[in-house]
């Protein structure tokens, strides 16, 4: 029997780039407002542990394409283009009658093996695009448009769902670029938050006092930001420390402002579904592709398997399945996303694929044999710019093992020689801000080694490499 659009649901996956958590409303956040986000927590779900596999732009779209780790797909940094030739979800649900669309951020490279596969449509930003009249590229062509990146990239979408065959049903990807680095809001919201200070984080003087030279060494300090970031230099009479509390604000209230047309724009097209009648057989998902640091350790960007970084907004609504106002800890990744797509098209999850649905979370069980533990890994090693040292490491719902290897690949690079390979254990229960490296402590001598272990069976399972001894 042909399935309709009916008895299989709509997909409107949308996705910020570098859109924190802990800047939702939703999540708590102490810094900003974000109402259109909230409704769809508030009519559907909130995972409050979703987690990147490889906190960086193009690894982390590329493990959400594909469900599998970036050693797999081959996307390990942000000079690896993803060969489309590979399995994708948009691919399957394409070949299974599923309408296709990308439009917006697609930062996968472009060209032979490299342009969009699986999708019916797509009109995708080069690179990083521009906030401000924007090029695309569209179906390999390249079209300037006038406006707003974050508006433009909504009437696109709206467009396209308009035009679609309400026969079937469609899969939209809506990946927004804001808001990435520098942070250029829209006129409507320029004057956001003027007159108020937005709070600074609690670890924003952290000193790294406990930790790794990683961690000491990485240029993504509040101090690091530019007069490209801060949209002009500070006042010349400010000491230093006011200096840094001025690039603070600075960057915060851009970056919020880009996110309030986000939330905007995000209404625009939840208001769209229930108009059209869809909303009830459609998966409305807001993500974004990594977390970012807001101030915290004192830092702006990703990268590092902290917290702030590793961790992603994933908030779901179906009405049609999903009970409103849920919230679930249990641990998910980018990687689940493809299996939980293909599971409700009612597909096979493809063989290939390293993730799990987590649509029976999304109903609220917690399957017995659920994960209690997750595999990290950053391959960009002192990128020239950031300068974060490689490092993978696993974390439990309690603790967080994490090892810079550095050295340990034997590498020939100057600036390696003074950074031999070093180890990092939090205790989050106790130390959920990830301040005090335990690592060293007696008394963690066991969790030390029961937890190398694990990571040890996770690298094994996730069919890579380990580099430690």
């Amino acid at each position: 029997m042909e399935r309709t659009s009916k008895q299989r649901p709509n997909i409107l996956f949308i996705m910020s780039d570098d859109h924190a958590s802990h800047a939702i409303s939703a999540y708590n956040s102490k810094v900003n407002q974000t109402p259109n986000l909230d409704r769809i927590a508030e009519e559907g779900i909130r995972f409050g542990n979703c987690f990147c596999t490889n906190s960086i732009c193009a690894p982390s779209r590329a493990a959400i394409l594909t469900g599998t780790y970036n050693h797999i797909n081959g996307v390990k940094t942000l000079g690896d283009d993803l060969d489309g030739r590979q399995v994708t979800f948009p691919k399957l649900l394409q070949a299974d009658g599923y309408q296709t669309a990308m439009i917006g951020k697609w930062h996968l490279g472009h060209g032979s093996h490299y342009d969009p596969t699986g999708f019916d449509y797509w009109n995708v930003l080069p690179d990083q695009g521009d906030y401000h009249d924007p090029v695309f590229i569209e179906h390999g062509e390249r079209k300037p448009y006038k406006g707003y990146v974050t508006d433009i990239i909504t009437d696109l979408s709206l467009d396209w769902i308009t035009e679609r065959d309400p026969s079937r049903p469609f899969m939209l990807m809506c990946h927004h670029k804001a808001p990435h680095r520098p942070w250029e809001p829209d006129g409507k919201h320029q004057h956001l938050f003027e007159g108020i200070d937005i709070p600074e984080p609690t670890t924003f003087n952290d000193d790294y006092a406990t930790r790794s030279q990683a961690a000491v060494n990485a240029k993504m300090r509040i101090d690091d930001l530019n007069v490209v970031d801060t949209k002009g230099a500070p006042p010349q009479d400010l000491m230093a420390e006011e200096v840094r509390r001025w690039k603070y604000q600075s960057y915060m209230k851009d970056y919020l402002r880009c996110i309030a047309s986000i939330d905007d724009n995000v209404g625009r097209m939840l208001d769209y579904l229930d108009q059209a009648g869809i909303a009830d057989n459609t998966i409305v998902i807001y993500t974004s592709d990594q977390g970012f640091f807001l101030g915290d350790h004192g830092w702006f960007d990703k990268r590092f398997m902290y917290e702030e970084s590793l961790r992603m907004p994933f908030l779901v609504r179906y009405p049609k399945e999903i009970q409103p106002n849920l919230v679930n800890d249990d641990m998910i990744l980018n990687i689940d996303f493809a299996p939980t797509f293909l599971d409700y098209a009612g597909l096979p999850i493809h063989e290939r694929m390293q993730g799990r649905s987590i649509r029976s979370l999304l109903n609220g069980t917690t399957p017995s044999d659920w994960r209690t533990s997750m595999y990290y890994r950053y391959w960009m090693h002192l990128d020239g710019c950031h300068e974060v040292y490689s490092h993978y490491g696993l974390r439990t719902h309690d603790y967080k093992l994490i090892y810079y290897y550095a050295q340990a690949l034997g590498t020939t690079d100057s600036r390696d020689e003074s950074k031999p390979p070093e180890w990092e254990l939090f205790d989050l229960r106790n130390d959920p801000y990830e301040l005090n490296n335990v690592y060293s402590s007696p008394a963690y001598e066991e969790q030390v080694k029961e937890l190398t272990k694990q990571l040890e069976q996770l690298i094994h399972e996730a069919q890579d490499e380990p580099v430690h001894a």
